[in-house]
């Protein structure tokens, strides 16, 4: 149940960090709100993952799965670049993250 925890976490973690583009500097209420919440809860459930998976593994995979998905949606939403170093160095965490995925024990502590 730890790593569906930390997955749910780290997509609530792209949704705040896409929302913070939409706050205008935290002056409009209802994406600032969204943002509150959604941040709310990607680290509450990072707290829960961290109780089973090593800190370290949670963590990472956490900023990664945001990294990857604000990156995605940096491109598909606001025209960001999309050259292929950029898209490789993505790669390369995406790899990162299912290689902690498959040497990470599920119940280790």
């Amino acid at each position: 149940m730890a790593w569906v925890y930390l997955f749910i976490a780290g997509l609530l973690e792209v949704a705040w960090a896409v929302g913070l583009k939409y706050t205008d500097g935290f002056t409009r209420l209802l994406p600032t709100v969204w943002v509150f919440v959604t941040m709310a809860g990607s680290v509450w459930l990072l707290s829960l993952a961290a109780r089973t998976l090593p800190l370290g593994t949670a963590y990472a995979v956490w900023t990664g799965i945001g990294v990857i998905g604000a990156a995605v949606l940096g491109i598909m939403l606001f025209g960001e670049s999309k050259d292929a170093m950029r898209l490789a160095c993505l790669a390369l965490i995406v790899v990162g993250i299912v290689g902690l995925k498959v040497v990470t024990p599920a119940a280790g502590k």
